[in-house]
């Protein structure tokens, strides 16, 4: 919201401004709130204005590293070639809101592209989250040769306040699937929240050798990570040897393909790396076409299925940041699609059953 100052004010100026900081700025530096708004504006320019207190929070002086909290007022003196400054700074919608004009409405940043393969992967979208539906083999977060990341892209999605999207939880590279990004500071906050508190429930498929006995378990291990040649690894080990965390994932044979194949949901409870994958393996069942784990000798790929990773993120359940739950399902990518269509395995009829058993 954006109020003119006072004339009340003993500090008061033609074009001076009061805005208030937004629910989605808590704890955001005041210096880090200028470069936001007024893009424009030289650090050491600002500097002065502190120092000089013609920037003040809530009536008081402030500094560079002063922490902002929602509904704080902020005034703001004129800001001679500044972006966003004065009356020339907003264009009032009804309610007295006021709306940015200093940065265009169309996504800046990122390869042209980006912009498009992203909305090309779109599940959902409102004002606060994006959930995506990642393809396999396109990594997260950048590392070592890698030239195009979801992280990266998000750039492109980067709004009029200069918010660039935030990961609040990663998929492997090879894995497919749900993936949920925050729009605001403030949505990332509760997202994060809620992964940590473990409130979220999160559904993998998966296609493994052989058929898991029982056809409902629990598996409890201790994993650390170990070097490879072919990169990070985990390994089940001992409660307090090699930093290792604890780590437990829930499964359900939904269906098999005599006692070869079987398709698995697969829910984790805590979040390590490679969690699923690691288990299915220490239980004798990798998931068919993991690099790191199917470690079987003299196994033949039934024919019309792919030596890819079987593992898809197919579904999450999430509390949203502005209340209520935030409930989406990804459809299976293309060479998983076309292993279930050659097995006969039935979507519809385990897509319910893995809701009753997630009940």
């Amino acid at each position: 919201m954006l109020e003119r100052g006072s004339s009340r004010d003993p500090l008061n100026m033609a074009n001076v401004e009061t805005r208030t900081v937004a629910p989605d700025e808590a704890g955001m530096r005041l210096d880090r709130w200028f470069k936001t708004h007024f893009p424009d504006l030289a650090f050491g320019h600002l500097q002065k204005l502190l120092r000089s207190g013609q920037v003040r929070v809530d009536g008081g002086r402030a500094k560079t590293s002063t922490r902002l909290e929602p509904g704080q007022a902020v005034r703001v003196p004129p800001l001679a070639g500044a972006a966003g400054q004065g009356a020339g700074g907003g264009a009032r919608a009804g309610g007295g809101t006021s709306v940015s004009t200093s940065r265009p409405t169309a996504p800046t940043g990122g390869r042209p592209s980006d912009a498009d393969a992203l909305r090309a992967m779109l599940l959902h979208e409102d004002d606060q989250v994006f959930v995506f539906n990642k393809p396999a083999g396109l990594a997260v977060q950048g590392g070592s040769g890698l030239t195009r990341h979801v992280d990266g892209m998000l750039t492109a999605l980067t709004d009029r306040k200069g918010q660039k999207p935030r990961l609040v939880h990663r998929l492997d590279r090879d894995t497919s699937g749900v993936l949920v990004v925050a729009r605001t500071r403030l949505a990332a906050q509760k997202l994060a929240e809620a992964f940590r508190a473990r409130t979220t429930r999160k559904i993998y498929w998966a296609l493994v050798k052989g058929v898991p006995k029982p056809k409902q378990g629990r598996i409890s291990t201790w994993l650390a990570k170990e070097d490879t040649p072919d990169g990070d690894r985990m390994r089940v080990t001992r409660q307090g040897k090699d930093d290792a965390s604890h780590a437990v994932s829930l499964y359900s044979v939904v269906d098999n393909a005599g006692q070869q194949l079987a398709w698995l949901s697969m829910r984790p409870v805590t979040g390590r790396t490679h969690q699923l994958r690691a288990h299915a393996a220490h239980i004798g069942h990798p998931i068919v076409g993991d690099p790191k784990y199917f470690d079987v000798e003299d196994w033949q790929f039934p024919g019309g299925i792919q030596n890819k990773l079987h593992l898809h993120a197919r579904r999450i359940v999430i509390p949203h940041p502005a209340g209520g739950k935030l409930d989406v399902t990804a459809p299976l990518p293309p060479h998983m699609q076309q292993s279930w269509n050659l097995l006969g395995f039935d979507i519809e009829a385990g897509s319910e059953q893995s809701e009753q058993e997630d009940a």
